[in-house]
Order: structure tokens, then sequence, then C-alpha cells
């Protein structure tokens, strides 16, 4: 290679140097004072609220007078493998419990497998409604999610009485013995309540599914903790949340009587915006056991490279795109800024772009040094200075994550947690890759189909930390 080709890749990389700093130091410092507002509230609470009284274990908070029905829905298309297992374990779990609940799980005449399931768990357990959708799937989660709740308001109108509160579950969730009382005893207080998600890592996928494991520890410990601490509308997880039944039926007046948008790819996500819209609060509820467990809904999440990638893109498109052109930037300033959070995504993978082709530029420059090739500038002080400044920053954003997930699975996953952070910035990349391409596509006139998640994987009995 010539010596012209050289300068231009120290151009580049000079280019590209600067502009990955600039923004990664931007990046950093918006997550640095998430960071901080977390550890100012997380000591106020310590030595103030708790310096004499110890936080509550879930079986000790007050038992509403009114309990109600708990109305659990599970949509559930393609869900053979796992349905019947989630079943029992709700079966088992809630069993004797001082809570009403019943199950609606919904399912489509074209898949009679998953529907043999439902029934098969029924025979056990009276509290599980088998609902057909009256039209063939698939079709959007919302659409199932709307079908169910149409189911409800038949089951209140010939029972005489509403529910009290509208739980939803994916088909592959291991809930928790105490969810039910938790969500009786809080969700008449804000409005709507979301329990923390612990994935399970699955044993052949220790860097796919366990960067999961990474992102929902420090999502559900740390960022939904301060949305909710700013007064900022919660997105709800579509798993372990309880929306009040007044509540919902309110979603519902907004949208043509259907509380969950059709249109929306992420209709969860959205459901959280719209329940803060309304002037309903959401509730992040992390709360311990008598085992001194978090109360929380465990599931194995994707696995493999593509699906990883299928799932990420349709969040993003949903959330990062789709999500700006339906939600806008409404609300005060602490809103907004949750939503840049959210929506800042596809830029950050353009920037992770830039810094990993910036770091192969260096390393091919590098050794036409030490070849005696071509000898390049040295770096000003100022990119000198940005590289130790961002470096920093990623030590502590590696060790911040870290702590979280030692918290909720122990020091061996906190130590993996480092190498998959690489892993989790591949899928983030190669998904907003995708999702740019569909929402383009979408702006020239191709719709945003829904992308479903196939679930084969059960959690089995293992606590996070084993």
């Amino acid at each position: 290679m010539s010596t012209e080709i050289f300068r231009i890749l120290e151009i580049a990389q000079h280019e590209l140097f600067l502009f990955s700093a600039i923004f990664l130091l931007i990046g950093a410092l918006d997550e640095l004072g998430v960071d901080l507002i977390w550890a100012v509230r997380r000591i106020y609470r310590r030595y103030y609220f708790y310096r004499t009284t110890p936080p509550l274990l879930a079986r000790q908070l007050a038992v509403p007078r009114g309990h109600g029905l708990l109305a659990v829905f599970v949509p559930a298309w393609g869900e053979a493998d796992v349905i019947g297992a989630m079943l029992s374990n709700c079966s088992r779990n809630w069993s004797g419990k001082d809570c009403r609940y019943r199950i609606y799980v919904g399912c489509y005449p074209n898949d009679p497998q998953s529907a043999e399931q439902v029934v098969e768990a029924a025979r056990s357990n009276e509290n599980i409604r088998l609902v057909l959708v009256n039209h063939n799937g698939p079709t959007t989660k919302a659409d199932c999610l709307n079908r169910l709740w149409y189911a409800l308001l038949s089951d209140e109108i010939a029972e005489g009485c509403k529910a009290k509160a509208i739980i939803l579950h994916d088909a592959e969730d291991a809930v928790h013995a105490d969810e039910l009382h938790v969500f009786n005893c809080l969700v008449s207080k804000g409005g709507a309540v979301q329990l923390p998600v612990i994935p399970v890592r699955t044993r052949r996928s220790r860097w796919i599914s366990g960067h999961y494991c990474d992102e929902f520890a420090e999502a559900h410990g740390k960022n939904l903790v301060v949305r909710e601490a700013l007064g900022a509308p919660l997105p709800l997880a579509g798993v372990a949340c309880a929306i009040e039944r007044n509540l919902m039926g309110r979603l519902a007046q907004t949208n043509g009587g259907k509380p969950f948008d059709q249109n929306s790819l992420t209709e969860d996500y959205e459901l959280g915006i719209r329940i803060g819209a309304v002037g309903g609060r959401t509730i992040m509820a992390r709360i311990l056991d008598s085992q001194g467990q978090l109360v929380g809904t465990r599931a194995c999440f994707p696995d493999t490279l593509s699906t990883s990638v299928r799932q990420k893109t349709r969040w993003l498109t949903g959330i990062a795109l789709a999500g700006w052109d339906r939600i806008g930037w409404q609300g005060n300033f602490a809103q907004k800024w949750m939503l840049l959070q959210d929506r800042k995504s596809i830029f950050a993978a353009v920037i992770l772009v830039a810094a990993y082709i910036c770091l192969a530029l260096t390393a091919i420059l590098a050794l036409t040094h030490m070849s005696g090739v071509y000898d390049p500038a040295p770096f000003s002080p100022l990119l000198i200075s940005l590289f130790w400044l961002n470096f920093a920053f990623l030590m502590w954003r590696l060790a911040v994550r870290a702590g979280f997930v030692w918290a909720l699975y122990g020091p061996k996953e906190a130590l993996l947690s480092v190498p998959r952070s690489v892993v989790s910035n591949i899928i983030a990349v190669m998904a907003a890759r995708r999702a740019c391409a569909n929402y383009v596509r979408h702006c020239f006139g191709a719709p945003l189909n829904w992308d479903k998640t196939a679930h084969h994987i059960m959690p089995d009995s293992v606590t996070p930390r084993d």
C-alpha cells in the first residue's frame, strides 16, 4: 500500500476518533446523571427512611380491604412448548393464596396445540380460562390482549362485579408466589405496578441469553427506579405488571374501546406512557420475599444471535423510531429526558460502529509504525485527554453494570457481564441496522410487521444466584 493510502487511513482515524470520543463522552455524562440520581436516592432512603426500620417484606405489606378479582392476561400464539408448564407454575405458586385470580389465555383457532395445553391445565385449576380469538393467527400481541379484555368485560357483566386489576404475562414466564399479594396491596396506590423481570440464562447460551441478564439487572434495578423518582411515566415491560381496572377502562375509552394499540410494535412500552398521560402513576416495586429473594418474574430470553437481533429490532423500531412518531416529546423535562434515554439507542449504534472502526484503523496504523512502513502523527493532547476520559467512564460503566448483576446473580455473572458488553454492542448495532432499514421502507409505504419472539424454554427451579 502506498503512503497516500496510509495517510487517508490516518485522517479517517482522527476524524472517527474525534466524532466517537465527543459523543461517547456526552452519552457517558448522560448515564452518569442517572447513576448519581440513583445513588442519592439510595443513600437518602437507607439513612432516612430505613434508619430504624428495615424495608417491608412482601408478606408484610398491608392487605387492602377490597380484594377483588385479579385478571391475568396471557397471549399465546405458537406457545405449545411452554404454556402448559407456565400455567402449572402459576397454579402451584398461587395455590392457597389470599388473592382471587383468573388466568385468561388467548389462543387462535389455527393453533390447536397451544389450546390443548391450556385445556389440560384447566382440568386441575378452575381459575384458568381459554379464550379463542375470533380469527386465525398470528396477529399482534395487542390484538390478542384486546380479545382477552373483551372476555373479562363479558365475565364482569355476567358476574355483576368489576375486577380489581389486569396483570400481564407472557407464555414463558415463571411467576413468583408473592406476586399476586404485592399487586393486590399496591395497585390501588398508583394505578399500575411493575415488578422486576429477571432473565434466566440458558445453559447453552452464556453470551447471547446472558446479556439480557446484564441489561435487565441494570434497567430494572436503576433506570426505572430513577424514572419513578423523577415522576416520569414508566414504560411497562409487558410482563409482571398490573394495571388498575378502572384505569385500564379509561385507556380503552381513549382508543375506541381497545386498551391495547394494535398498530404498535411495543404496545407494553406505550401503555406505560399512556398511563402517565391520563394521570396514572406506575410503581416500580422492588421488594423481597421472606427468603430474601427479589419478588419478580423469571423468563428465558432468545439464546441465538438471529432471534436476539430480531427481537431487539422490533424493540428499537417500536420505541426509538415509530415511537417517536406516535408519542412525540410530551411531558415535562424529566419525561423528555427519559424519552431521550429510550431513543438514543439508534444514534448510539452509529457511534459504536464509528468507535470500532477507529479501533481497527488504530491497530492497522500501529502495525505500520512497528514495521517501519508508515509513521503516523501522534495524537493531539485533546484527543489523548478525550481517550483517557472516555476510558475512565467506560470502566465506571462496566463497574456499575457488574454491581447490579452481582446483586442479582452473584460474582460469576458479574465478571461475565464485562465481556458480554461487547456481545450486547454487536447485537445492538445489528438490530439498529435492521430497524432503520425497516423504518425507511415503512416511510415509503411498507407496513411495520409484528415479529413474534418464539419461546421454547421455561425457567427451571433454580434461583437467580445459582
